[in-house]
């Protein structure tokens, strides 16, 4: 059984560099866009990187590390 509407792969615009220029240039911004948003992400929690959740005083650290 051959399907007869079926279109060989030269007839699709995407096989073998046949794109056409606004898919380039689409796929160029999306892949640009992508680096630029991962790169302010990193950037935002690289700056955000300090723990600041510990409860401890100077005199009661909360911690002890002498071995018993």
């Amino acid at each position: 059984m051959k399907l007869t509407d079926e279109p060989t792969m030269h007839q699709i615009d995407d096989y073998d560099n046949n794109e056409t220029p606004e898919k380039r240039r689409l796929v160029r911004l999306i892949i640009v866009g992508l680096l630029v948003v991962s790169a302010i992400y990193g950037t935002i929690k690289f700056q955000n990187n300090t723990v600041n959740d510990y409860i401890g005083t100077a005199e009661s650290p909360g911690i002890t590390i002498t071995r018993h």
